[in-house]
């Protein structure tokens, strides 16, 4: 098949966890013999922090303004299929565009729904409005669950499918390092999420100052007082992840507020770190055993004191904790097993577009 897809980013991973998601998915269509052209809106901070120029795997192109969104228009027409992204500058209009002009199944891929729903609850159309929804062939959601109904039943969705985040084990697999601390957690500040950080990350340095702690994430204020055995990396490229998470005793998962309401909602930073056969300590939400056996495969946790216990569990549990896991998201979790899922709920919504027709 011919894709284009506009996205958020595929060429800067700064401060946003689409880039990966896009480069891993669209390295797997490509590996099936699909034909992709992306789209990415230039904006001067992904621009100031570009580690992809060339993916290699499909056509990468700028544009600046909607209006040059019309020197497209001839290959969304021929495409087969045309997906937008969730938080694509101006993505309301944008999607308009799409679907006036696309001749083959238009998507929309939200890898923020629960986001998105609140956004649409409160009136903010800032990337889709519920307008729009009715008139994409499908609709593709980072979430999963009840949501999906949702979706087709409040704001008339005529495909919800769950098409989570994957990872490339090509780029995540051990890397034979010494272990350098004994917890890390990777992600971009967001508000919602610093209690559990605090709880979590900082409140067990405090106590264990005898352990070493990181963070590697950007947009952290000046003002944390970061405790004096926790590290601070402002960011991490792609390719420095495996061997970031091959250097942590434990990684520490924390899910937005938004995405603990919703459910359903694994962060690309479990696939990854499980791939690396680094051990996963993790708040709970609702269907993470969808993903992941409590207790076998990954620590769940919801206490400082927690925390330190499972710091503190035999190397041999950690070691068969993380061998399981590697093992389950291997099986199920990898690009080229989501490429395979994207091309299924894309020729079948082909199909339903020629009975229609």
């Amino acid at each position: 098949m011919r894709i284009v897809a506009l996205g958020l980013s595929l060429s800067s991973s700064w401060g946003n966890g689409h880039a990966t998601t896009y480069r891993a998915l669209f390295k797997g269509l490509a590996a099936r013999g699909h034909e992709i052209l992306f789209l990415e809106r230039d904006r001067p901070w992904y621009a100031a922090h570009r580690d992809l120029t060339n993916p290699g795997y499909c056509d990468l192109r700028f544009y600046n303004s909607l209006d040059e969104l019309n020197a497209w228009q001839r290959q969304m027409i021929d495409a087969d299929a045309v997906i937008v992204g969730s938080y694509v500058p101006e993505g309301t209009a944008a999607g308009a565009f799409v679907q006036r002009n696309a001749a083959g199944v238009t998507a929309f891929y939200d890898i923020d729904t629960p986001v998105t729903l609140r956004k649409l609850s409160s009136g903010d159309e800032e990337y889709l409005s519920p307008g729009l929804i009715p008139g994409y062939d499908l609709y593709l959601s980072f979430t999963g669950g009840p949501t999906l109904r949702r979706l087709e039943s409040q704001y008339r969705a005529h495909a919800a499918r769950a098409l989570y985040c994957s990872v490339d084990p090509d780029l995540y697999s051990p890397v034979d390092v010494p272990c350098q601390w004994d917890l890390g957690y990777i992600g971009t500040y967001s508000a919602d999420r610093q209690p559990a950080l605090e709880q979590l990350v900082l409140e067990p340095a405090r106590r264990r100052p005898d352990l070493r702690f990181v963070v590697a994430g950007a947009q952290y204020p000046d003002d944390i007082a970061w405790p004096g055995n926790v590290d601070r990396i402002d960011h991490l490229s792609p390719v420095e992840h495996a061997r970031f998470y091959s250097s942590l005793g434990w990684t520490l998962n924390i899910t937005r507020a938004d995405m603990i309401a919703a459910g359903w909602s694994p962060s690309v930073r479990l696939f990854e770190a499980a791939a690396c056969l680094t051990p996963i300590v993790s708040d709970w939400w609702s269907g993470l055993d969808q993903f992941f056996h409590p207790g076998s495969e990954i620590c769940i946790v919801s206490s400082t004191e927690q925390l330190l216990a499972a710091l503190a569990s035999p190397a041999a549990r950690r070691q068969a904790l993380a061998g399981r896991a590697r093992q389950h998201v291997l099986a199920a979790h990898t690009a080229a097993k989501r490429a395979t899922e994207l091309e299924a709920y894309l020729l079948r919504a082909q199909r339903r577009a020629s009975r229609a027709a």
